[in-house]
């Protein structure tokens, strides 16, 4: 039976969209003038649109509605937010807390995961922000110096001895070969004890 003077109805106020009206989204019609964000009500374009389910944001909104919540998930470059979009009427779920596991037998990688490495000169947790990797452990960057004389290090001007990281300065020193043609330069002739 043919459709007379009936045509696809539109997704957002459930009336007729005929043709010279229509914007087409995911296999639904929309009137232009219905193509709007849900939230903000911000006129949409395909470059803008972002669909859940059977409704229609802009991308932001959507970002603040079902993205990622925390620092770093922000709108730009350098952004932190917090914002949940509580301000334009959006209702956020929370998503259930961290349980952490009560296994005793867990793995070393599942330990790793699920808390933090040590930092083997201050003894507190190294989180992957602050991590430099030496002598096969994880430091603090502001731990991660020659424990002699305190000179910041870098994987390739370390050396280490018992768990200790030094300076190739001070390793030289204090465990590298004494006697006569072992000093510290060109040509250099030094006798030590």
């Amino acid at each position: 039976m043919p459709n007379w003077g009936g045509g696809k109805k539109c997704g957002v106020c459930q009336k007729t969209v005929y043709f010279a009206e229509e914007v087409q989204c995911e296999g639904n019609s929309f009137h232009k003038s219905c193509f709007l964000c849900m939230v903000c009500k911000k006129n949409l374009d395909s470059t803008t649109v972002a669909v859940h389910g059977e409704e229609i944001y802009c991308k932001s909104c959507y970002g603040k509605k079902y993205g990622p919540k925390g620092y770093g998930y922000g709108q730009g470059a350098g952004t932190l937010s917090m914002d949940k979009g509580e301000s334009l009427g959006i209702k956020h779920e929370d998503a259930p807390g961290h349980r952490p596991t009560t296994n005793p037998n867990a793995s070393k990688f599942a330990q790793k995961i699920g808390g933090s490495e040590r930092c083997p000169r201050c003894g507190q947790a190294v989180y992957a922000a602050e991590k430099v990797i030496g002598a096969g452990k994880s430091w603090h960057k502001s731990c991660f110096r020659c424990a002699k004389c305190g000179k910041g290090l870098e994987s390739t001007t370390l050396a280490d001895k018992d768990g200790e990281i030094y300076c190739k300065g001070c390793y030289a020193k204090n465990f590298g070969p004494k006697g006569f043609g072992f000093g510290q330069g060109a040509g250099a002739l030094v006798h030590s004890e």
